[in-house]
């Protein structure tokens, strides 16, 4: 019997035995059935190149129709779009660190680096160093403040992860989602029925209802723009190249690559998060490089796919329901011996 049959494959040959909710899956497009589909697509976002500038998020918008989602600061921090939603497909979070950015080697101690200090620093020979007009206020010296002020930014655009395994797409009772042949997961919003199923099913709250008719958004990854040979909008936008768009395949391998570069310079928390075919939801179509833990950037660690025992929960639910259909048939049949003996008895 070949692997295909018995679960072990992930491509070609039968679907029977086969857990397609969890598990390797090396043709999420081709599982679904589109016959002669191009390569599976996505995105790799560097976030070591991110300048935070949402280029990404504007482009999406104005793409995608989608409307304002509000303006209002949390004073938390300088984002003012707080996360992913109905109305924001992408986001770039805005984290402030008390750590510098670590661009010399690891062993470099930079405990005593004062980071705001030398940004009030003024170059000599600038024309800041000019003497000043009289009257004029002299330049500001450096801050004061109260213990270490080293810090660095993080900034990473963040979107759906259109998941090998996507838990939103197995709930889904209308079609409203649905894999397309690019192995990406997108959103029919007019045959979307508001039940709100996909929502708790993502296991990285990405997918949400507009309050005002019910219905789930989400990136498409621009289906419409994939379509027709165009890359998607956030990426095309991106002036740093921190997201890059193609075959994912290829985007592993680059990125590979540049996390060993990053490590080379001495950046030694550098990581790939989501790039992994045998992680909880079999990879992610969109995976970043981060330069902390994925906690740091509102990810969950260890991420799974929460339709993953649904089969395993099945079986347990039927052998559970045939217990309780034999006990009930054993007290039936108990309870009919015992009325026929008394009958007996009476005579």
């Amino acid at each position: 019997m070949t692997d295909s049959l018995t679960g072990g494959g992930s491509t070609g040959g039968s679907l029977v035995g086969r857990n397609l909710l969890a598990g390797a899956e090396d043709d999420p497009a081709g599982d679904a059935g589109h016959t002669g589909h191009p390569p599976r697509v996505g995105f790799f976002t560097d976030t070591s190149v991110c300048i935070g500038c949402k280029a990404c998020e504007v482009a999406c918008k104005e793409w995608n129709a989608i409307p304002e989602d509000g303006l209002d600061l949390t004073g938390m921090s300088y984002d003012n779009s707080q996360g992913l939603g109905a109305s924001t497909w992408r986001h770039v979070a805005f984290i402030e660190q008390s750590k510098p950015l670590g661009h010399a080697h690891a062993d470099v101690d930079h405990s005593g680096t004062d980071v705001l200090a030398l940004a009030a620093e003024i170059p000599t020979g600038s024309a800041a160093a000019q003497p000043h007009a009289a009257g004029a206020p002299d330049a500001p010296g450096p801050p004061e403040a109260d213990g270490r002020t080293e810090l660095r930014w993080l900034m990473s655009s963040d979107v759906c992860k259109h998941c090998t395994h996507a838990a939103c797409l197995d709930v889904c009772p209308t079609g409203s989602l649905f894999r397309t042949e690019f192995g990406t997961v997108v959103v029919q919003e007019d045959i979307c029925n508001g039940c709100g199923y996909c929502v708790p099913a993502c296991p990285y709250g990405v997918i949400e209802q507009r309050p005002h008719d019910g219905r789930a958004f989400k990136c498409t990854m621009c289906y419409d723009r994939l379509g027709a040979g165009q890359e998607p909008a956030c990426a095309k936008a991106c002036p740093t190249d921190s997201i890059q768009f193609g075959p994912l395949d290829e985007l592993r391998e680059r990125a590979e690559a540049r996390v060993t570069q990053l490590r080379e310079a001495g950046v030694s928390d550098a990581r790939l998060y989501g790039h992994d075919p045998d992680d909880g939801v079999g990879g992610d179509g969109a995976f970043f490089l981060l330069l902390d833990d994925p906690e740091v950037y509102g990810l969950p660690p260890d991420p799974v796919v929460t339709t993953r025992d649904l089969p395993d929960m099945w079986r347990h639910a039927g052998a559970a329901a045939l217990a309780l259909l034999g006990g009930l048939a054993a007290v039936f049949a108990a309870h009919g011996r015992s009325t026929a003996t008394t009958r007996r008895f009476r005579r």
